[in-house]
Formats: C-alpha cells, structure tokens, sequence
C-alpha cells in the first residue's frame, strides 16, 4: 500500500476554480460551506464499516473515512472549522435519507450498482468486499448442502438479493431468513436455528473474531460475488462529489487510508491484493 503513499495536494486556488468552474457552488456543497458541517450518515449495527462503539460514538473504517474526507473538504474550503455530523440511518431508509436531503453523505458499506446509481451519485470505489457466509464447526461447507435447510441474511440489501438469486441458480430449495441485527442473526446461528449467514466476507470476519465462541464458527471459502463499496450522495450535486472524489484520491494517494485500515482492522490485518490495487488505480490525477 505504500506505492500510492505519494504526491502533493493541490493549491487552494486550482481547487476552488475547479469547484466553481460555470458558476459559484451549488446545493449541497454551498450549504456545507455556509453551516460548516457536514451531514454523515451511517448504520448502528454494520461492524466493521459502520457501528456505534462502546463509547456511543459512531465508528468503522466508513466512518473514518468520511471524517478523513470532511478533514480534506474542509482544507479544499479553506474552512477549519468543517465538522461531520452523523446521523443514525437503516438499511430500509438509507437511499431515502440522501434523497430527501437529511443526510450529505452515506458512511457506509453501500455496494454501487447501477440500478441505485439512478436514483444517488456515488464517489470513487472505497473498498470491495464479497458476499460469503458463517457456519459452524460441523455446519454445511457447501451452497448444495444447504438444500431444506432455513439460512440468514441482512434484510433488505443486495446480499438477500443476490443470495436467493444463487440459491435459485443451483436449484437449491432453501428457506432465507432476514435478519435485521447482526448480533440476532450470530445468535441463531450458534443455537442451530439457522445454518448460514451470508453478509460480506470483511462483516464476518469481524464479527467471527469478536464472537464469545468464536472458535465454534467458520468463515466458509466461498464466495458469491465482489462488490464495490463507494461512498452516496445526492444525484446531481456535480461540484460536492469532485470535492469528496478528490478528498478521496489525496486519502488513497498520502497513504492515509494504510492507517484507517490498521486502525479498524488491526495492526497485522493485511488487505487484500484486491484491495491494494483498487487503491492505485481508484486514485484520480488532478
């Protein structure tokens, strides 16, 4: 990940005119200009993207991304004061609170797909992740072994989606239970009440490893598809999405995102190949 650890930001001026350019700023970015806040939004229970933490305070590698983010907006501004404010989302209402204008910015782990990019704008891709699922030790290993069996899934999200489109694509009857707390699901699944739970790889692993019996449960070696996480705004708010692509790029580019990585996955947590060079080649040139 050091190979993008390079470069220089660029000046306030080249900055300022490429958000100006045709006209002064527009919609959400002149709001945040003027309330020197930023509207964050971010789920409770999304571990380890998006959660409140023990202190009540929201937390996550979205979370401090988009705090990474707002730092650099707030420079791009000349505005030392930006603060992000965040704001409690679901998984049901999230595109609504971006729509309806509640929130600036989704701190997410949002997969992009173009159905949704009809309905919000999106930032450069900030991570890639991949649905997988959690058994126990003497659990199902196999997507055909899961035939009259009831398996969990997040409600409401593209892993529900696609899990039953799998399920359908193997010719395998089984009954998808949706869960909407992650906790809830771990739960049922450790009882035998279910015997998968599909959620992303990187979401599992997390919640494996701070499990109590973590050594009961498995992360199966299967996945079934790679997702593009990116960052959710407004539709058509052109000048705030160069200023949050650009904050991003300056982020992926200084190496800062080496440290918000280590920081939520741990010291010696390595991203994948995958990861690293979504991070080189995600990076914009000024």
């Amino acid at each position: 990940m050091k190979r993008f650890a390079s470069g220089v930001a660029p000046t306030l001026a080249l900055t300022l005119g490429l958000l100006a350019a045709g006209g002064a700023w527009a919609g959400t970015l002149d709001d945040i200009a003027k309330s020197g806040v930023i509207r964050g939004g971010f789920r409770e229970n999304a571990h380890p993207f998006a959660y409140k933490g023990p202190n009540g305070k929201p937390a996550g590698f979205m979370v401090q991304l988009c705090e990474a983010v707002a730092g650099d907006i707030a420079k791009q501004l000349k505005l030392p004061g930006l603060k992000v404010e965040f704001v409690p989302v679901t998984t049901e209402n999230r595109l609504d609170m971006i729509k309806q204008g509640k929130i600036d910015l989704l701190c997410d782990s949002l997969t992009e797909t173009l159905d949704r990019r009809a309905v919000v704008d999106f930032s450069i891709t900030t991570f890639v992740d991949g649905t997988s699922f959690a058994i126990r030790n003497d659990g199902p290993r196999d997507m055909q072994d899961l035939a009259g069996k009831e398996v969990g899934a997040v409600a409401g999200t593209l892993t529900e989606e696609e899990l039953r489109k799998a399920l359908a694509s193997i010719q395998v009857k089984a009954t998808v239970v949706p869960f909407t707390d992650f906790t809830v699901a771990m739960t049922a699944l450790e009882k035998g009440e279910i015997s998968a739970y599909f959620a992303g790889g990187a979401m599992l692993t997390a919640m494996i490893k701070d499990h109590k019996d973590a050594a009961k449960i498995l992360l199966a070696n299967t996945y079934l598809s790679l997702e593009p996480f990116a960052l959710a705004m407004k539709l058509g708010e052109g000048p705030f999405r160069l200023a949050v692509d650009r904050a991003l790029s300056h982020i992926y580019r200084s190496g800062q995102i080496a440290t918000i990585f280590s920081d939520v996955f741990g010291k010696n947590a390595r991203p994948t190949q995958q990861l690293q060079t979504l991070y080189m080649i995600a990076t914009l040139p000024e």
